[in-house]
């Protein structure tokens, strides 16, 4: 049987790929146990020695202990504990189900006892198997162990592409029974260099492996064969990846949330192939581009992708997905992925599948172009014109049964991570999430787009459960509202509210959207009663589910440069940087002297009745020109400071 294999961490903007293109190709071998000697004196394939470093720090991260420079020669960051945490734990749910169908179990540290069911995450993820133990064995066979640690020769083998450190895979060595071998490769000489010395120090030489190579020809030269010769082609890192693992998982995590925020839609079509919005579901809406953008590379190879859990935390995304060969399968791709139409008015969003899936005779299923646009060209709502974006994954994003194996296992084990708690938080909301409900309106969104009061999540929330809706949380936003109601129900509960508390009309444009929404009836009567059941179990559990920032100045790292300053120096740096380009702030005696540096308009043309009191000057200024343009003076005296518009744009005036 073909071992299953894993592709860790191969997110094209975590890292520049100039500096991997530049990476000299270390042919990879089989994993062997490296020359003690040639580990003690840090040479290798580069045959270059360990050069003493005097300040070095010392991290110690779960079961791993890691040595890197003080200065920013080698990329890491520990914000991203989180990740790496809830990395092992998918990874180790991963590996029971793939050794438990070869009647090999595996025991992790602190868990009392062996788990027994086993479920089957293949191209039928409906279908469930319940194995008892030993049930693929013959009789007389004692059942087969893996512990952390040691090698399983029917385990899984892992490749991390853009290691660093080598934290990661260490931990992968330390913590996760049932593999067979850890490729942790860099392009960097000074990363692998470091990471020989991180595996010898922690002591699995044994398991993981150190490489130098750039990431797409270590996997390009590594392919399997198809038909009797090598699958030709190029498609970008996702492509290979997605090409030399099949039914294997894929682990991704991408850092540049502004671009799949919306800040760049022209970047990120570049990069994934998507255009993405300024959108309060801005977050689920970049791990939905993700998919899709994995998805679109796998099906140029005739493969496809199944999300077991997908989360959008702190700055960055984190997707697990399996890769499935299937011809007939990737032809349903498209009927995956659709277009959003949003608002821009008042944030309305609708979906347009790309594809139309429908049951013909035979029982064979037809594929087509779906039909549309689902919305008219000016919105129903307010009138505003409508934004196009996508194509995203428009699937669930989560495996459910997978997810809930995954909390399973570190509820009842939570002194395994240091990020336990947060870990139960999250995954407690993604069960809680509505499965086929794409992307979600906020709580403060729909309140100041009618300027009006904002209700309590569970008012809202009670109010559509009341009119027969569904709605659930979302992990990917804390005032977040996940609905199958249709945004003309919305509007009239939100119509509703607002009778509650009467906005002032005659303070609205008559082009506004709150007046063109508020001047509808509502044809929905909302009930507003709290229901019991409107506060989800995550919630009533007070169960850490959104963890606010975990230190100061953090965020994505800069990346890793060779004779770089120290973090502490960068970070300095950064802090001292922030908000450089605004004004400093003016007290009222600084702006007074700085206004009576223009001269009267209305002085000059002899209507200005304020005399003394008069915040510009009445006299010629020593310096001024005698055609100097006048400004005129305000009726009132001013309240508040504004900015300094400078020179060009003239004084600023209340």
């Amino acid at each position: 049987m073909t071992h299953a294999r894993i592709v860790l961490w191969l997110s094209v903007t975590l890292r520049s790929t100039r500096s991997l293109r530049r990476a000299h190709f270390v042919e990879w071998q089989p994993p062997k146990p490296p020359n003690p000697v040639a580990m003690e004196n840090g040479t290798g394939p580069c045959r270059e020695e360990r050069p003493p470093t005097a300040q070095e720090t010392t991290v110690t991260e779960g079961a791993a202990k890691i040595v890197f420079p003080s200065s920013n020669e080698v990329f890491y960051n520990p914000v991203q504990e989180f990740n790496r945490d809830l990395t092992c734990a998918v990874i180790t749910e991963f590996a029971r189900i793939q050794l438990g169908t070869k009647g090999i179990q595996i025991k992790v540290p602190g868990e009392k006892d062996l788990q027994k069911v086993v479920v089957d995450l293949s191209e039928q993820e409906e279908e469930k198997v319940d194995l008892k133990d030993g049930e693929n064995l013959a009789p007389g066979d004692q059942p087969q162990i893996a512990v952390v640690g040691e090698i399983c020769e029917e385990g899984l083998r892992v490749l991390e592409g853009l290691a660093a450190s080598g934290l990661r895979s260490i931990r992968f060595a330390l913590e996760v029974p049932g593999l067979r071998c850890v490729v942790a490769n860099d392009a960097s000489a000074r990363a692998v260099d470091l990471m020989r010395h991180n595996v010898q120090l922690n002591g699995v030489a044994h398991l993981v492996q150190p490489n130098q190579a750039d990431a797409r020809m270590l996997m390009y030269m590594h392919q399997k064969p198809r038909r009797g010769k090598l699958e030709q082609g190029w498609g970008g890192p996702e492509g290979l990846t997605t090409q030399f693992f099949p039914k294997g998982l894929l682990c991704v995590t991408c850092t540049d949330m502004a671009v799949l925020a919306g800040n760049s839609g022209e970047t990120c079509y570049s990069k994934y192939g998507a255009m993405a919005l300024k959108s309060r579901a801005c977050h689920e809406m970049a791990l939905r581009i993700v998919l899709h953008s994995l998805d679109l590379r796998a099906n140029c190879y005739q493969r496809f992708v199944v999300p077991l859990l997908s989360i959008s935390a702190d700055f960055y995304v984190r997707v697990f997905v399996r890769v499935f060969t299937g011809q007939a399968k990737v032809k349903a791709s498209a009927s995956k992925q659709a277009l959003v139409f949003q608002c821009v008015g008042c944030g309305a969003l609708h979906l347009q599948r790309l594809g139309k899936a429908a049951e013909a005779t035979g029982g064979r299923v037809k594929f087509s172009a779906a039909c549309g646009p689902p919305v008219s060209p000016e919105c129903e709502h307010c009138g505003q014109r409508h934004q196009l974006g996508g194509p995203l994954w428009a699937e669930p994003i989560h495996n459910l049964d997978f997810v809930g194996r995954v909390l399973e296992a570190v509820s009842t084990n939570p002194g395994r991570f240091h990020t336990s708690e947060r870990i139960r938080g999250v995954l407690s909301v993604i069960t809680e999430e509505l499965p086929d409900v794409p992307l979600y309106y906020t709580l403060d969104q729909l309140s100041s787009t009618i300027h009006c009061n904002t209700p309590s999540l569970l008012q809202l929330r009670s109010a559509l459960l009341h009119a027969g809706f569904r709605v659930s949380l979302s992990h990917a936003c804390k005032s977040a509202v996940k609905t199958d109601a249709p945004s003309t129900a919305l509007w009239d509960i939100m119509r509703c509210w607002e009778k509650t508390c009467p906005v002032k009309r005659e303070r609205l444009s008559e082009t506004s959207p709150a007046f063109r929404i508020l001047s509808v009836e509502p044809r929905l009567q909302a009930n507003f009663t709290i229901r019991e059941d409107a506060n989800p179990s995550s919630r009533q559990r007070g169960l850490k589910r959104f963890q606010a920032n975990p230190e100061a100045n953090w965020g994505p790292r800069p990346r890793a440069r060779p004779g770089a300053k120290a973090a502490s120096e960068v970070l300095e740096r950064c802090r001292l940087l922030q908000n450089k380009r605004k004004d400093p702030p003016e007290d009222r005696a600084q702006r007074a002297a700085r206004l009576k540096t223009f001269p009267c308009k209305r002085f000059k043309e002899g209507t200005c009745q304020r005399g003394d009191q008069c915040c510009y000057s009445h006299s010629p200024l020593p310096g001024a020109s005698a055609d100097a343009t006048p400004t005129d003076c305000p009726e009132t005296p001013p309240t508040r400071t504004p900015l300094d518009p400078g020179p060009a744009a003239g004084p600023g005036v209340d």
